[in-house]
């Protein structure tokens, strides 16, 4: 019998070095693999006290649109409370879904969070996302 046991969706590491917290998606997830993966998320980075996340989104196809809502008005903000400071958010995203997330009318770039308890932004470049998260470091004051 030769079963075929499922990659993990999600792999968590902390580099300390950068203070980010880098999750990458092994696949797209189904909406209902999602609380579990977010629980997790939760638990990691409050275990850590990292307010800086690197999301290796690259893997996935398509963003579930109740999924996303819940993100930015529940999950982030409450993040944020969580960890006593605003959040930000990179996505390394690869270009099929870039351009699906930035064509969607209700797409809102970074600094239409600047009034927000958290900052998300996207990006097709590794070295890019990390370096918008080290200058969100260094103004880590507001």
């Amino acid at each position: 019998m030769n079963m075929e046991i499922p990659a993990p969706l999600i792999d968590f590491t902390h580099r300390a070095d950068l203070d980010i917290l880098v999750s990458r998606w092994a696949y797209q997830p189904h909406p209902r693999e999602l609380p579990a993966v977010y629980q997790q998320m939760t638990d990691v980075a409050l275990h850590e006290k990292s307010r800086f996340w690197l999301q290796d989104i690259r893997r996935r196809t398509l963003n579930d649109p109740e999924t996303t809502n819940w993100l930015l008005t529940t999950y982030f903000p409450t993040m944020a409370r969580r960890l006593d400071g605003r959040l930000f958010v990179a996505y390394l995203v690869g270009p099929t879904l870039h351009n699906s997330i930035i064509n969607q009318p209700d797409y809102v770039s970074a600094e239409a969070y600047d009034d927000k308890p958290f900052a998300i932004s996207f990006f097709g470049d590794e070295g890019a996302a990390i370096r918008w998260l080290q200058i969100q470091q260094t103004n880590k004051a507001h």
